[in-house]
């Protein structure tokens, strides 16, 4: 709703506001905080456009939400940006096209007819030793 408050936080802080400056000086208040909040925000625009200048005409289309980092994150990683999506598709259909290649380049495994997949050994040969493995 305002500033993300729900109409009970509303009404709180409006009685908050009457027990705290009191029902005399309450319009005053309000219009002072009103006042301030219009030059905070002809300060920020002022600031935006000082930017958009000094940027020059490269950067005239320049969207400041973009640049928050939960926009940014929500736009781009989550899937909304177009240009990651673009790029996720080429890299993985390079990368498809890499194991369909290797795939094809490797031979594949001989069977011997054991059942772990280890060549039978003659009869009366013994199995090959490594020292170091035990």
């Amino acid at each position: 709703m305002f500033f993300d408050l729900s109409l009970p936080e509303i009404v709180v802080l409006l009685g908050l506001g009457v027990v705290l400056f009191g029902p005399d000086k309450l319009p005053q208040a309000a219009a002072s905080a009103a006042r301030f909040l219009r030059q905070v925000r002809a300060f920020s625009d002022n600031a935006r456009e000082d930017l958009r200048k000094e940027l020059g005409p490269e950067f005239k289309d320049l969207n400041f939400e973009d640049l928050n980092p939960k926009t940014f994150v929500r736009k781009n990683l989550l899937g909304e940006g177009e240009e990651l999506r673009d790029l996720r598709k080429d890299i993985n259909g390079t990368l498809n096209e890499a194991v369909n290649l290797n795939a094809a380049a490797v031979p594949a495994p001989r069977t011997t007819g054991a059942a772990n997949g280890s060549a039978a050994l003659p009869a009366g040969e013994q199995p090959p030793y490594d020292a170091d493995a035990t």
